[in-house]
């Protein structure tokens, strides 16, 4: 298992002003939250104040699917699955960075899967990262970027031992932490769904009790 940084370059892509969210007049952040754990439309295509404010197609995962690629040595006919799929940008990026590669995707959220990308629509599915419906072993590559850290204590242990389970060789996640008090209170203020709060040394943690084998990163909310 290793430390490696796919993801930094998309998240600090965009600007937030932590106490907006906290002190919205119209969605303050327990409004949003409560709205955002729905998982439908205004968490992705609803106000900004709520969450993404228009989940839409920019290409810009394409360079996280290229570099997952390289590092991977992801060819053609490999089976990739990604855990918190949304609607599905990762998967169809995969698709492009490696052609003929079986990408496939599945997220709790009924809207996303509805609204997917329509070119692997067909790939996606509803379901729980607690209990994914595949068989042991069955992908080259398992990824979760920006979900695993949503999951009650209980969802996250069994949604871990279940990627450890489906994966037969390369498994990477990405989830949120803190390392200081500060990074902290941006987290607190800035997430309307994370449910797993955790310091990296809390991570290392749950990865060592759940078996968990691949690689993963931590994003930080530093400004």
């Amino acid at each position: 298992m290793g430390y490696i940084d796919f993801v930094s370059l998309v998240h600090k892509s965009t600007k937030r002003d932590y106490l907006a969210r906290v002190n919205d007049s119209e969605f303050p952040k327990a409004k949003a939250a409560n709205l955002a754990k729905k998982w439908g439309y205004d968490y992705w295509d609803g106000d900004r104040r709520i969450n993404y404010g228009g989940y839409k197609y920019d290409g810009r995962w394409l360079q996280v699917a290229q570099a997952m690629a390289e590092r991977y040595g992801l060819k053609a006919g490999d089976r990739i699955l990604d855990v918190g799929c949304g609607k599905g940008f990762l998967v169809y990026d995969f698709t492009q960075a490696v052609p003929g590669v079986e990408a496939q995707g599945i997220d709790i959220s009924e809207y996303a899967i509805e609204n997917a990308k329509e070119e692997v629509k067909q790939d996606l599915q509803v379901g729980n990262a607690a209990n994914l419906p595949f068989e042991d072993n069955s992908f080259d590559l398992v990824v979760s970027i920006n979900t695993l850290h949503n999951l009650h204590c209980y969802d996250l242990y069994n949604a871990l031992k279940e990627i450890e389970r489906v994966g037969r060789k390369h498994k990477y996640v990405c989830v949120e932490s803190y390392r200081n008090e500060e990074e902290k209170t941006n987290l607190l203020y800035w997430q309307v769904t994370c449910e797993a709060f955790n310091t990296p040394e809390e991570w290392e943690w749950w990865f060592k009790h759940t078996g968990y084998s691949g690689d993963h990163s931590l994003i930080y909310f530093e400004e």
